[in-house]
């Protein structure tokens, strides 16, 4: 099982160990399901914060992609040209001969 695998199955048996550890604690049913609605909140904002930092991380992972790309495309275009000029600059020197 690979480590995604483990930390995967470690978080399940996690919530499930807290859930019968809730299940089984000396509170009331509406104590219960009160504070179990409250946690249940809770991690739909945490849920939500990561979602929107994870979001906000892949946007500027694509900015920075994107500006790898253009400066990879300058520096290629540039030895394209560079390469031309030395391919043109022979064959007129080769024509100049003949």
């Amino acid at each position: 099982m690979d480590k995604k695998g483990i930390w995967i199955a470690f978080g399940v048996g996690v919530a499930a160990g807290a859930a019968v550890a809730l299940l089984y604690a000396p509170e009331t049913g509406a104590d219960m399901r009160n504070r179990l609605r409250g946690n249940i909140d809770d991690g739909v904002e945490s849920l939500s914060q990561t979602a929107t930092y994870l979001k906000e991380q892949a946007d500027t992972l694509s900015k920075q992609a994107q500006a790898f790309v253009e400066r990879t495309r300058g520096q290629v275009q540039g030895v394209i040209d560079a390469t031309t000029g030395v391919v043109t600059s022979a064959t007129k020197g080769v024509q100049s001969l003949m």
